[in-house]
């Protein structure tokens, strides 16, 4: 009787294989069903400006990113609006040089460079909205756990309109 071999490498390729096969299988029906949809913000939509311009960048050194996705498949959105704007060093959010719009890229990301987020009512927050009629309409207020924080990060899913 022959008895197989194993050492740390083919039990460690053995296992990554299993836990692969594992999370494919487990993602999948979840990915033929949706995913949620990202659900309006209380306050997101508070000096919201419909058609803010788009903008190459509003300042430098503070990071606003994330991913846009199609709610029924999960694919990622190119070229949808995002609409950014906050209280920064530069002034308040109706303030216009705190205030654009940029694109998503070809993987559903976008990414705007501003002034640094200062707190507004006591908290630093960003307010971003999801700014076409191809979908509903999304407001985000994502909450920066400090004023020192140099980047903040909102995803949106969204639900055709």
């Amino acid at each position: 009787m022959h008895s197989p071999f194993y050492n740390r490498r083919s039990f460690l390729v053995t296992s990554g294989a299993v836990l692969a096969c594992s999370a494919l299988g487990a993602a999948g029906p979840a990915i033929a069903q949706g995913i949620a949809p990202t659900q309006s913000m209380r306050g997101g939509s508070n000096n919201y400006r419909p058609g803010a311009p788009l903008v190459e960048k509003l300042g430098n050194g503070f990071f606003v990113r994330g991913r846009v996705l199609r709610a029924s498949d999960g694919a990622a959105l190119k070229n949808v609006r995002i609409q950014i704007w906050a209280a920064t060093t530069l002034g308040g959010e109706r303030e216009p040089a705190n205030h654009g719009s940029v694109l998503t890229r070809a993987d559903g990301s976008y990414e705007l460079e501003m002034e640094q987020i200062v707190p507004n009512f006591g908290q630093p927050h960003a307010h971003l909205a999801y700014d076409d009629r191809d979908f509903r309409q999304v407001f985000l207020r994502p909450v920066m756990p400090s004023a020192a924080d140099r980047s903040v990060n909102a995803d949106f899913v969204l639900v055709a309109a």
